[in-house]
């Protein structure tokens, strides 16, 4: 199983374009929220066309979990035909749990916390804008930074296969970072 995910795309097309062909062919694409909005404290980023980018989304023929983030707000669910969901979302695949949220309603500490109380094999958040892959106690902590907007300078996006994760550059197609599943 291939999983892409993608987080705080802010309603940059060009960056969810990159991201998708980044990625190659996946059996589904989680993203970790803030879709189209780009947020009052952000800049608008490269090809910044939520209209547009939703149409995209919704044209998708991959199935796409996605999770509502801090920018996310009701009326983008009238574009987007995916369900928002708020605050998690569960995909079991390969034996493995894994929870996507978007992170911004708990200190990160918590979140882990609940998905180690929850069972999970895998966490998945974003809202941080820096991409990192933490192991814990029988929990691997994965966010895929951004795509449009990273804090730590360079967009990204991560796949889960089924053997690892990986942390992959937008501008090189390069892994960053990769851990294993087992």
């Amino acid at each position: 199983m291939r999983i892409g995910i993608i987080s705080d795309t802010h309603g940059s097309l060009t960056a969810f374009r990159k991201a998708l062909e980044i990625l190659g062919r996946c059996d589904i694409i989680l993203h970790a929220g803030d879709v189209l909005y780009h947020g009052p404290r952000n800049p608008l980023p490269e090809g910044y066309n939520p209209k547009e980018l939703s149409e995209i989304i919704n044209s998708l023929q991959i199935p796409m979990l996605i999770s509502v983030g801090n920018c996310d707000a009701p009326i983008d669910q009238m574009l987007i035909s995916v369900p928002l969901q708020s605050p998690y979302s569960m995909l079991c695949f390969d034996g493995k749990k894994l929870l996507l949220t978007h992170g911004h309603n708990m200190e990160e500490k918590a979140l882990e916390e609940l998905a180690m109380r929850w069972k999970v094999d895998i966490l998945v958040t974003g809202h941080t804008h820096v991409k990192d892959i933490k192991i814990l106690p029988g929990l691997l902590h994965v966010n895929p930074g951004s795509c449009s907007l990273p804090k730590d300078g360079v967009p990204s996006v991560a796949l889960i296969d089924s053997k690892e994760v990986h942390l992959i550059d937008l501008n090189t197609g390069q892994s960053i970072k990769s851990e294993s599943l087992d």
